[in-house]
């Protein structure tokens, strides 16, 4: 099934339940008034919540038409939002363009830092930012919503946890990010609200695509109505869900409705960095990815970071080209009070 938070005037939204080609809804907030009251009580829940899910699709309950631009983020705020680096070609990346080594850890810890959940931003909604200079840039990411993980949850505990799945763009402002990590204290200024797509998604929906801790499906990026990136997120994944799930879960519990990101979705092309589709490549997820390929090859980074008035889409198809999550697009505006 797919579920969506719909603007009603309140933080949190109203629970509805969105057809598989996400043209239609029904009202779910009988069941449930928001996603997160689901999610608390899901194993009572989430059986009516399915059955509604059937009846949608037969047209035997009342339904209205689905607009993404009603929706917010799934969640529009979470009790946390911890965001993972799987992608270990993305860090190698960085640190070659930095000059600095690469930790033969990184290919068996997962790396991972706790952002801020209390104000996502919805899947259409302007990126408001006070200056360009800040660096500008958007990352698509692959996220599952988990139920309650004890800690020290194995990987077993970690992949049945996992109850829904949805897209990111996790906003950066990588001309903040050195000065912060410099501190040693990690990131706060230099990551902002993120948004995540206009329905979440039970694993099932995906079908063979899911393997109980991989989407196997490209991620769409388009930059200002051009192909950007179309990196494969079951592809190059050095740790899956389970493994980051178990990660963050290793000293604390995890509550319900934790919201885990993969980070960056990045491809190899032939074991070395990837290449921009117009190259035959699977592009780029973030813009920083191929500046720090243009610095490594020439020295230099070529590729501007997000401007105002910049537009940005995020969104996954399946192989008929439906788009399974709806699409994140959302436009870089001035921020001014």
């Amino acid at each position: 099934m797919k579920l969506a938070s719909l603007n009603n005037g309140t933080r949190d939204g109203k629970l509805v339940i969105v057809s598989r080609d996400l043209t239609h809804y029904t009202d779910a907030s009988f069941l449930a008034p928001t996603l997160q009251s689901a999610l608390d009580d899901w194993s009572r829940i989430a059986p009516h919540l399915a059955a509604l899910a059937s009846s949608l699709e037969l047209r035997a309950v009342p339904l209205e038409r689905f607009h993404e631009h009603d929706a917010l983020s799934p969640l529009p705020r979470a009790y946390q939002w911890a965001d993972g680096s799987a992608y270990v070609n993305h860090v190698e990346l960085v640190r070659k363009a930095r000059n600095a080594p690469m930790p033969e850890s990184f290919w068996t810890d997962p790396l991972i830092y706790q952002g801020g959940s209390d104000s996502f931003l919805a899947p259409r909604e302007p990126i408001r930012m006070a200056d360009e200079a800040y660096g500008i840039d958007m990352e698509g990411e692959v996220a599952v919503i988990v139920d309650d993980v004890p800690m020290g949850a194995g990987l077993d505990e970690a992949r049945a946890a996992i109850h829904l799945i949805m897209l990111v763009n996790d906003v950066s402002l990588r001309n903040l990010i050195p000065a912060e990590l410099g501190k040693g204290f990690g990131f706060y200024q230099s990551k902002p609200s993120s948004a995540f797509s206009p329905v979440a998604v039970t694993p099932d929906e995906l079908g063979e695509t899911w393997d109980g801790g991989k989407v196997r499906l490209p991620l769409c990026v388009d930059l200002n109505g051009r192909p950007f990136g179309r990196a494969n997120a079951g592809i190059d994944m050095t740790f899956d869900f389970p493994t980051l799930i178990a990660h963050a879960a290793k000293t604390r519990p995890l509550c319900a409705g934790t919201i885990i990101g993969s980070g960056t979705v990045s491809n190899k092309l032939d074991g070395e960095a990837g290449k921009p589709i117009e190259e035959d490549g699977a592009g780029y997820s973030c813009i920083a990815e191929i500046r720090m390929i243009e610095t490594i090859a020439t020295g230099s980074p070529r590729t501007p970071f997000m401007r105002f008035g910049d537009t940005v889409r995020i969104e996954m198809k399946d192989a008929y080209g439906h788009s399974i999550f709806g699409a994140i697009e959302q436009q870089v505006t001035r921020h001014e009070r």
